[in-house]
C-alpha cells in the first residue's frame, strides 16, 4: 500500500472499522473465512440489498481483507474471500474483551496533538514505570492479565517442550510474572506443574488472591523482590520471562538472561515470550509506540528474534530453538 492510500485508510480508520464491526455483527466475517461466497449468497444469508452490500465488500476490499472475483458484468456473481481468518482478528480489536479497549483507557488524550512539544522534551506521558505505588502495580497488573490468553495458548501447544522433566514433577518460576494468570491456566492443566512468581511484593495478593480463586494453593506461590536488584531465585526447573525483556535497555535484558543461566540447574532450561519485531507486531503495538514516546523511563521496544538468539548462544546456552505463533516463544536448554 503506497502512504497516500494508506494516510487516506487512517484519515477515515473510524469508519474503516464500523465497516469490520457490522461484518462481524453480520456474520460476514465467519461467511468470508470459509468463503469463497457469492454477493448473492451473502445477500441472501443478511437481507442486504445486493448493490449495497455489493459497496459494502469494495470497502472490505479496500482495507486489503477480502480477494475478489468477478467474470461477469453482474455483480451477483461476484466472489469473495478473506485474505487471512477475519473472525478472530476483528474479536480480538473489536470484541468485548479487546485488548485495544484496555489500551484506549491509558491517557493517551494528553499528548495527542502535542507530539512536537513530547519529542522535544516539553510534554512528558504520564505513565509510572516502573510502577510504584500499590495501586499503580494493581493498574498494571490487572491490564497485562488482558492480553494472557494467545500466550497460554503458546505456552499451552509447546508445553511438551518446555516443560519436559527428567522428575515427576517440574518446578517453573516466571520472572516478573504478573498476578500469576499465565501460571494458574498452565497449573490448571498439569498437575505435575508448580509454579513460583517471582515479581515485586506489592503483586504479592494478587496472586494469593488467583491461587486461592483457582484452588491452586500450595501450587501456585509467590516469591517478592525487584529483579533489577535481587539475584533470580534458584531450585526451579523451568525460568520464563514472559512480555519482560522488550521493556528494558538490551544491557538489562541480557543480564537477566545471565542471571537465568546461574540460577537455573545443569538440567534447567529458559522459556522467553514475546512479541518479536516483525512489520505485523509493530502494528499491533502501534498503541505503545505511540503512548510511551514521551516517557523516558520505558524502554519498550519489540526486538527480533535472532536478538535472544544470540545473546543465548554467548551466554552458553544450548538447543537454542525459536517456536513461531501468535505470541512467538524460544526455549533454552543450560
Amino acid at each position: 500500500m503506497t502512504p497516500r492510500a494508506l494516510f487516506s485508510l487512517l484519515f477515515h480508520a473510524d469508519k474503516a472499522l464500523d465497516l469490520v464491526r457490522t461484518a462481524l455483527d453480520l456474520g460476514l466475517t465467519a461467511r468470508l473465512d470459509a468463503g469463497p461466497v457469492t454477493l448473492a449468497a451473502l445477500a441472501e444469508v443478511t437481507g442486504a440489498r445486493p448493490l449495497r452490500l455489493f459497496k459494502f465488500l469494495d470497502g472490505l476490499e479496500s482495507l486489503g481483507l477480502v480477494v475478489r472475483e468477478q467474470s461477469t458484468d453482474d455483480p451477483l456473481t461476484a466472489s469473495y474471500i478473506s485474505r487471512e481468518p477475519l473472525t478472530p482478528a476483528a474479536e480480538a480489536v473489536l470484541g468485548p474483551q479487546s485488548i485495544e479497549r484496555d489500551r484506549n483507557a491509558y491517557p493517551w488524550t494528553e499528548i495527542h496533538g502535542r507530539l512536537d512539544d513530547v519529542l522535544r522534551g516539553q510534554l512528558d506521558t504520564r505513565f509510572a514505570w516502573p510502577p510504584a505505588t500499590a495501586e499503580e502495580v494493581r493498574a498494571f497488573e490487572v491490564s497485562m492479565a488482558v492480553g494472557s490468553a494467545p500466550i497460554v495458548e503458546a505456552l499451552r501447544e509447546a508445553r511438551h517442550l518446555i516443560f519436559a522433566s527428567p522428575q515427576s514433577d517440574c518446578r517453573w518460576l516466571d520472572v516478573g510474572g504478573g498476578d500469576g494468570v499465565v501460571g494458574a491456566a498452565l497449573l490448571a492443566e498439569d498437575r505435575r506443574l508448580t509454579c513460583g512468581v517471582f515479581n515485586l511484593p506489592s503483586v504479592a495478593p494478587l496472586v494469593r488472591t488467583r491461587a486461592r480463586d483457582a484452588g491452586l494453593n500450595g501450587r501456585l506461590g509467590f516469591i517478592g523482590g525487584n529483579f533489577l536488584r535481587d539475584p533470580l531465585p534458584a531450585g526451579y526447573d523451568v525460568l520464563s520471562f514472559i512480555r519482560v525483556l522488550h521493556d528494558w535497555p538490551a544491557d538489562t535484558a541480557r543480564d537477566l538472561l545471565r542471571q537465568a543461566r546461574r540460577a537455573l540447574p545443569s538440567s534447567g532450561r529458559i522459556v522467553i515470550c514475546e512479541e518479536f519485531r516483525t512489520s505485523d507486531r509493530l502494528a499491533v503495538q502501534f498503541f505503545w509506540t505511540y503512548f510511551l514516546i514521551g516517557a523516558d523511563e520505558c524502554h519498550s521496544r519489540l526486538r527480533e528474534a535472532s536478538w535472544y538468539t544470540d545473546a543465548l548462544d554467548e551466554l552458553g546456552f544450548r538447543d537454542i530453538q525459536v517456536i513461531p505463533g501468535e505470541f512467538d516463544l524460544i526455549t533454552a536448554s543450560v
